[in-house]
C-alpha cells in the first residue's frame, strides 16, 4: 500500500478559493474568535503529519490482527494505543468540541478535513474518535450542566471515550419496538437493562473509561419511537471528585466477526441494572439522539470519501510504475520493454473517476459542513433556518452518495491493480471490505434514500428541495461566458432533477409505493446534480486561480471529465425513476 498524502492542497482550494469560508466565519462571532486562516492551516498541516506518520502505517497489520476479546475486555491491536494516545494529546478529539469544556472550537468545515484525513488513514482508528465525538455532540446539546461538567471535559481530551447504544438483536431501523428498560431509583438516576448489538468501541483498551448513550424506555413509556429516553451510562461510575469509583453493570458479551473495520471493535453489549443519567428529556431520546445523527451521517459519508481517496493514491501510484503493454499510439516509455498503464484508456477512465468523485465529494462534504456551521453560528434567524432546511435535505444524500460512490471508487482502485488487487498484501481489497460497512450503519443507504425522498422532498411538498435548487439557478444566472461549458450542462441537469422532482411529487399522490420505489435513483440524480454545481463552483475558482497552474490545470481537466463522462448517469436514473413501482410489483412473493 502506497504512503497516505494527505490532500492539503485540495482542501485549500475549497476552504480558501471556492468558499472563502474565513469570509463567512467573520460573520459569525463565536467561529471569528477561534477560527482565522492561518490558525486552520496549522491546524490542517498538523492532522495532515499526525495521520499520515502515526495512523496510516498501522492500518495493513491491524487489519490482520484484529481485536481480540477475553472474559468481557477487548484489546485492540498493536500501536493502535500508542497512537490513539498521541491523537488525543494532540487534542484531535475534541477539534469541534465546546471551548468551555476543553473542545477547540473548530467549525464543522475544520473538523471534516480532519475527519476525512483520520479515516484515508485507517477508517478503523478513525471510529473511536469519532463515536466519542458523536456522544459529545449529544451530551452538549442535551444533557444537564453537571452532566456536561463532569463527563465532556475528559471526553474531549481523549481520557475517556464514548458509545452510541441504539441496536438490538431485533430492532435496528425500528428502533420504536426497543427492549432495553430504564428504571427509576432514589437519587435521581436510573437502573438500564438490555442488550444491545454492534456497537462500535463498546469495550476496548484505548481509554480508562467509555461513556454510552443508550436509548431504552421508561416504565410508563408510551409505544413506539414517542417512547424512547436517553441516558448516560458509564462503564465506570465517577466519583464526586472526578476520579473513577466501581464498575458499573455494564459488560462485553463478545465482538463481531465481520467482513471488514477488523481492528475496530464491534461489541454485544450487556447492561444488567446498571447505572445511568438521564439525558434530555423523558420520552425524547430519539430527538436527542438525532442532534448528533446529522454529524454522524455528514461523518459516515466522510468515511466513503475517505476510502475512495486512499484508493486512488494507491492506484495512481501503482498505474505509474506498473508496466504492461504499449499505448494504443506506440511506445510512450521506449527504453523499457513496456509502458506504464497509465497510458491505457480503461485504465484513466478509471483513475479519472475516481479522482471526479474524490474531489467532487470532498466539495460536497465541505458544502454540507459549511451548512452545518451555518445553522450553529449564525446570528440571524432566517439564515439559520435555510441552513436547518438545507442540512435536512443534504444530510441523507451526503450519507448515501459519498458511501455509494466510496464502494465504487475503491473497487476501481482495486481493478486498477488487476491481479494484485485481490491480494491482501497490496491493500486495495481491504479498502473494499472496510468501505462497505458505509453504506449500512448510522441507516442504510435504502433507509438515507427513503428519507430523502418521502420525509424531505415529498414531505415539505418540495419546499427544501426548491431551496437548493434556486441557490444553484442563482449560481447559473450570474455565472458569465467563460463558465458556460460548466453552467450550460448544470443547468440542463438541474431541469432534469426539476423535473423528476415534480413527477415524484405528482405521482406519490396517488400511490405511496412510488416514493420507496424512486428513492434511490432520485437521490443519485440528486447527487450527481449536486456535484455538477460543486464542479462548476471549482472550475470558476480554477479559472481565476493564479501560480500552480498545474493544480489548477487537473482541476479544469478533471470538472471536464465529470461533466462528459459522468454527469450524463442522470438519464439513465431518471428513465428508472419514471418506470414507476408497477414493475417491482409485477411478481407475487412466491414468484421470487
Amino acid at each position: 500500500m502506497a504512503d497516505y498524502k494527505a490532500p492539503l492542497r485540495d482542501m485549500r482550494f475549497l476552504l480558501n478559493e471556492v468558499f472563502d469560508v474565513s469570509a463567512q466565519w467573520a460573520q459569525m462571532p463565536a467561529l471569528a474568535e477561534v477560527a482565522d486562516a492561518d490558525t486552520v492551516a496549522a491546524i490542517l498541516e498538523a492532522a495532515g503529519e499526525l495521520t499520515a506518520g502515526a495512523i496510516a502505517p498501522l492500518s495493513r497489520a491491524a487489519d490482520e490482527e484484529g481485536c481480540h476479546w477475553h472474559n468481557t475486555e477487548v484489546k485492540t491491536p498493536k500501536g493502535f494505543l500508542e497512537a490513539y494516545q498521541q491523537y488525543a494529546e494532540g487534542g484531535w478529539v475534541g477539534v469541534g468540541g465546546a471551548p468551555e469544556h476543553g473542545g477547540m472550537g473548530m467549525p464543522k468545515v475544520v473538523s471534516a478535513q480532519v475527519e476525512e484525513m483520520v479515516n484515508a488513514a485507517s477508517l478503523a482508528f478513525g471510529l473511536y474518535p469519532m463515536l466519542t465525538a458523536g456522544a459529545c455532540l449529544a451530551i452538549y446539546a442535551h444533557a444537564s450542566e453537571a452532566l456536561k461538567a463532569a463527563y465532556l471535559p475528559n471526553m474531549y481530551s481523549g481520557v475517556w471515550a464514548g458509545s452510541m447504544c441504539l441496536t438490538e438483536p431485533h430492532a435496528g431501523t425500528d428502533l420504536g419496538i426497543i427492549r432495553t428498560r430504564a428504571t427509576p431509583v432514589a437519587g435521581g438516576s436510573y437502573k438500564v437493562s438490555g442488550t444491545k448489538i454492534f456497537i462500535t468501541g463498546g469495550e476496548h483498551d484505548l481509554t480508562e473509561n467509555i461513556i454510552h448513550l443508550v436509548l431504552a424506555k421508561l416504565p410508563d413509556a408510551p409505544p413506539g419511537p414517542k417512547g424512547i429516553s436517553l441516558f448516560l451510562v458509564p462503564k465506570f461510575l465517577v466519583n464526586p471528585d472526578g476520579s473513577l469509583g466501581a464498575r458499573n453493570g455494564v459488560a462485553c458479551g463478545s465482538i463481531e466477526h465481520k467482513m471488514g473495520i477488523q481492528a475496530s471493535a464491534t461489541c454485544v453489549m450487556n447492561f444488567d441494572d446498571a447505572e445511568g443519567y438521564l439525558v434530555g428529556e423523558e420520552n425524547k431520546g430519539l430527538a436527542a439522539m438525532f442532534t448528533m445523527m446529522n454529524y454522524e451521517r455528514l461523518g459516515v459519508g466522510i468515511q466513503g470519501l475517505a476510502s475512495g481517496e486512499r484508493s486512488y493514491q494507491n492506484a495512481i501510484d501503482y498505474a505509474r510504475e506498473r508496466l504492461q503493454s504499449r499505448s494504443p499510439t506506440g511506445a510512450v516509455a521506449k527504453d523499457k520493454v513496456a509502458d506504464p498503464i497509465i497510458v491505457h484508456p480503461d485504465v484513466r477512465r478509471m483513475l479519472l473517476t475516481m479522482k471526479a468523485l474524490n474531489e467532487g465529494g470532498r466539495a460536497f462534504s465541505t458544502y454540507v459542513a459549511l451548512q452545518l456551521d451555518t445553522a450553529k453560528f449564525s446570528e440571524h434567524p432566517a439564515e439559520r433556518q435555510r441552513a436547518e432546511e438545507m442540512v435536512a435535505l443534504l444530510t441523507p444524500v451526503a450519507k448515501a452518495f459519498l458511501t455509494d460512490l466510496g464502494l465504487e471508487t475503491t473497487v476501481h482502485g482495486q481493478q486498477v491493480f488487476g491481479g494484485h488487487g485481490y491480494i491482501r498484501e497490496w491493500g486495495q481489497e481491504q479498502l473494499v471490505r472496510d468501505v462497505r460497512i458505509t453504506q449500512i450503519y448510522e441507516g442504510t443507504n435504502g433507509i438515507q434514500a427513503l428519507d430523502l425522498m418521502g420525509r424531505k422532498v415529498v414531505g415539505s411538498g418540495g419546499a427544501y428541495y426548491q431551496r437548493f435548487a434556486e441557490e444553484v439557478r442563482g449560481f447559473i444566472s450570474t455565472a458569465g461566458s467563460e463558465l458556460g461549458e460548466f453552467s450550460q450542462p448544470l443547468g440542463a441537469a438541474l431541469e432534469t432533477l426539476d423535473s423528476l422532482t415534480a413527477w415524484v411529487l405528482d405521482q406519490a399522490r396517488n400511490d405511496p409505493r412510488e416514493i420507496g420505489a424512486a428513492s434511490v435513483e432520485y437521490l443519485h440524480v440528486f447527487g450527481y446534480t449536486a456535484y455538477a454545481y460543486l464542479w462548476a463552483r471549482m472550475a470558476q475558482a480554477a479559472l481565476r486561480g493564479e501560480g500552480d497552474e498545474d493544480f489548477y490545470a487537473s482541476k479544469l481537466g478533471t470538472a471536464r471529465f465529470y461533466f462528459a463522462r459522468l454527469l450524463p448517469r442522470i438519464h439513465s436514473l431518471s428513465a428508472s425513476v419514471k418506470a414507476g413501482s408497477a414493475p417491482l410489483y409485477l411478481l407475487s412473493e412466491a414468484q421470487f
